[in-house]
């Protein structure tokens, strides 16, 4: 039998004593002065980060002021949307060879233009930038039937998606598009920005702009595309990579149907 001295028994009082006393100090401090100074710390730094965020945000929209600026009058030197197949084709290590022309509107057909606006904003000259009519009507259908997803991009969103974003749609994409399209209303005319669309907007693997898109499927110049050429060329924007004009039988009589009913 193992027996216990008094003496042992006193110490091991005085040790639980002590780290009580220990524990209870601990909790103290950590209450009333590390805890406060972490959180401190890890407020300034989340601070921090949303600062230069916020930085990073107000710079972009500089660029892209700049960027508008200059596009008032000249031809837009490069797209991201470009820059984006450019960099899929190296992966896939494909040949990279678009086909472009930049022609100024006088010289597009408007067939075409006219097919465009009935097939991709139909309020094009009445909203300013963002289309909140188009906005609230596709809400209130996706809230109906969730299944029949449709977008409510005006032409002057997708003209911000192809000159500082890609293809790939996401919140962040569409957040800018909110702050963009108005500034690029302010800062280019109706005709210019429509002009800068038809110019830069893809139109098949590697085709890019109106006159690529008709020397290629038609062998004539944007200047003669008819009204149902043109409304064939205008139904193929959706899905670019993937729809031809001799495919579009339906959806190419729906945008003449909506060009007769506006008198085009």
């Amino acid at each position: 039998m193992v027996l216990i001295s008094p003496r042992a028994v006193s110490r091991g009082i005085v040790l639980c004593i002590r780290l009580f006393i220990l524990f209870v100090v601990i909790r103290e401090i950590r209450g009333s002065f590390i805890y406060p100074v972490f959180r401190l710390l890890k407020i300034r730094i989340i601070r921090r980060l949303l600062l230069r965020l916020l930085a990073l945000i107000v710079l972009f929209h500089l660029y892209c002021l700049m960027v508008l600026v200059y596009l008032q009058s000249g031809p837009p030197l490069y797209t991201t949307v470009r820059i984006q197949r450019r960099i899929e084709a190296s992966i896939r290590q494909e040949p990279f060879a678009p086909k472009h022309r930049f022609i100024p509107l006088n010289d597009i057909s408007p067939h075409l233009r006219h097919a465009v606006i009935a097939a991709e904003d139909g309020r094009f000259y009445q909203h300013g930038g963002i289309d909140w009519r188009e906005v609230e009507i596709v809400v209130r259908e996706t809230m109906e039937r969730p299944k029949n997803l449709r977008g409510a991009s005006t032409i002057t969103q997708q003209l911000v998606k192809n000159l500082f974003f890609t293809t790939h749609s996401n919140i962040v994409r569409k957040g800018f598009e909110l702050t963009l399209a108005p500034l690029t209303e302010h800062i280019l005319s109706k005709d210019r920005i429509l002009e800068l669309y038809l110019n830069v907007v893809e139109w098949g693997p590697d085709i890019y702009g109106i006159e690529a898109a008709s020397q290629h499927y038609y062998s004539i110049p944007a200047s003669a595309l008819t009204r149902s050429q043109a409304a064939r060329l205008a139904a193929c924007l959706p899905a670019p990579l993937t729809r031809t004009p001799p495919q579009m039988d339906r959806y190419s009589r729906e945008i003449l149907s909506r060009m007769d009913a506006r008198g085009w």
